[in-house]
C-alpha cells in the first residue's frame, strides 16, 4: 500500500501546508508505509490513477484544500483518503455557515454577522458601523468568512478600527465575519474517529503571549503557551469535549477535526471548525495526540487502515 500526501497548493497557507504535509509523511515513513510526497498540479490526477491501492492524505490548509474541492476530486476518482468529505468540507469551512448549522442543531456557537465586500463598499457609512457594535458590542472580532490559520483575524476595540479590520479580511475573501468577543478560556479539541465512533481528545489551552492567538502567534515557537490537557474543572473539560463531538457530527464531519472553542462562565461556545488541522511542530492535534499517548504516525497508520476497509 502506497500512501499519497498532497501538501502545499496556492492557497495563502502554503507554507504551513508544506510543513504539515513533511511531518506526517516523516510519520508514516517511520510507522513502515510507502509514502509518496505531491504538490497540487497537472500530474496528480494521473499520479492517483497510476498508483495500485493508494489512500489520499489530503494536508492542504484553507482554500482548495479546506473548501471540498479537491476531496470531491477524489471522491469522483474513487481513491479513499482520510478526512471529511467534500461536502462537509465546504460546509465547515464556511464560518458563517457552520456556525448557522451548529446554532440550528441546538448547540452553543458564537453570535455572529457576516458581511460581504460589495455590501460593505457600498453601505459601509458610519451607520452601519455603529449599528454593528451596538448588536455585538465591543471588544469583537473580525475575520475572513473562508480561510484558517488566523490569517485576517483581528481584534477590534472601537468602532474606529472596525473599517480597517473588514479591509484585513477581505484580503482573503469576499466575506468577513464579525463575531462578539467571548471571554474564557480558549480550547482546541481534536475529535478522532477511528472506526467506533468520534472520541474528543484532551483539550489544548491556548495562551498567546500578544493575548490574540493570530497567525503569528500560531506559527512562532514561544509566542504561545499550550497547556494540555486544559487547566480547567473536572466539569468543564467534558463538557468542551461532549461539545466537540456533538459539532464534529453536526458538521457531518469523519476521522479527524478540530473544534475550537471558548469556555465561558456559561459553558463552552463553538467559534471555528477544522477539517483538515495542522500538523506542525506548533500545531494543537500533535498537542493532543500526545496528551492521549498516540504517535502521530500510529494516528494517521490506524486512519488509513480503516479508509481502505470502508
Amino acid at each position: 500500500m502506497t500512501v499519497i500526501v498532497i501538501a502545499g497548493g496556492l492557497s495563502h497557507e502554503r507554507d504551513v501546508s508544506l510543513r504539515s504535509g513533511r511531518r506526517v509523511a516523516q510519520a508514516l515513513r517511520d510507522a513502515g508505509h510507502t509514502v509518496v510526497e505531491t504538490d497540487v498540479d497537472a500530474d496528480l490526477v494521473e499520479l492517483i490513477r497510476g498508483t495500485e491501492g493508494a489512500v489520499v492524505v489530503p494536508m492542504l490548509h484553507g482554500g482548495l484544500g479546506e473548501d471540498g474541492a479537491l476531496r470531491e476530486v477524489l471522491e469522483v476518482l474513487g481513491v479513499p483518503f482520510v478526512g471529511p468529505t467534500g461536502e462537509a468540507s465546504r460546509l465547515t469551512f464556511d464560518k458563517s455557515i457552520a456556525t448557522s448549522v451548529v446554532r440550528a442543531a441546538g448547540l452553543a456557537a458564537t453570535q455572529q454577522i457576516a458581511l460581504p465586500h460589495d455590501i460593505f463598499r457600498e453601505l459601509g457609512a458610519p451607520a452601519l458601523m455603529e449599528a454593528i457594535g451596538q448588536q455585538l458590542g465591543y471588544p469583537l472580532m473580525v475575520k475572513p468568512s473562508r480561510s484558517g490559520s488566523a490569517l485576517g483575524v483581528t481584534k477590534v476595540d472601537d468602532a474606529a478600527a472596525l473599517p480597517g479590520a473588514l479591509v484585513a479580511a477581505y484580503a482573503y475573501g469576499p466575506v468577513a465575519v464579525i463575531e462578539e468577543y467571548l471571554h474564557g478560556t480558549e480550547v482546541a479539541v481534536t475529535v478522532l474517529d477511528e472506526g467506533e465512533g468520534p472520541v474528543a481528545l484532551p483539550p489544548v489551552e491556548i495562551r498567546p503571549e500578544s493575548g490574540v492567538y493570530d497567525y503569528e502567534s500560531r506559527y512562532t515557537a514561544g509566542a504561545t503557551r499550550f497547556v494540555t490537557p486544559a487547566e480547567l474543572s473536572d466539569g468543564e473539560l467534558n463538557a468542551a469535549q461532549d461539545l466537540a463531538v456533538a459539532v464534529h457530527q453536526a458538521l457531518g464531519l469523519r476521522h479527524l477535526s478540530r473544534v475550537d472553542m471558548i469556555v465561558t462562565a456559561e459553558g463552552p461556545v463553538f467559534f471555528e471548525g477544522n477539517v483538515a488541522p495542522g500538523m506542525t511542530e506548533t500545531s494543537l492535534a500533535p498537542l493532543a495526540f500526545e496528551a492521549a499517548g498516540r504517535e502521530l504516525g500510529d494516528v494517521f497508520s490506524v486512519l488509513i487502515s480503516g479508509v481502505r476497509a470502508e
